[in-house]
């Protein structure tokens, strides 16, 4: 029977459950993580590098923000604006 382990983060205070499976490979990636940095580590740092390590791509998020036609365009109108006054740093 799968059981649910509790990951509490004390920075952040927060608690998130987790199924045996994932719980294993938290704790597999932990170990890797102390053995690169040569001391212990806390869950929330091994979520970070997790994290960090997937590299996404603004594609990865194809289809994942829905809004209107006239949201897009307040968007795209707002971006263009600060494009306008952007300048490059002096050398």
């Amino acid at each position: 029977m799968s059981q649910n382990h509790k990951l509490h983060f004390v920075s952040g205070l927060a608690t998130i459950r987790v199924g045996d499976e994932i719980y294993k490979e938290l704790n597999r990636v932990a170990g890797e993580l102390r053995l690169e940095l040569g001391r212990p580590v806390s869950m929330d740092e091994v979520l970070e590098k997790l994290l960090r390590s997937r590299k996404l791509r603004p594609s990865d998020f194809q289809g994942a923000w829905m809004m209107t036609d006239k949201e897009a365009k307040e968007f795209f109108k707002s971006l263009r604006e600060h494009w306008s006054r952007w300048k490059y740093p002096s050398a």
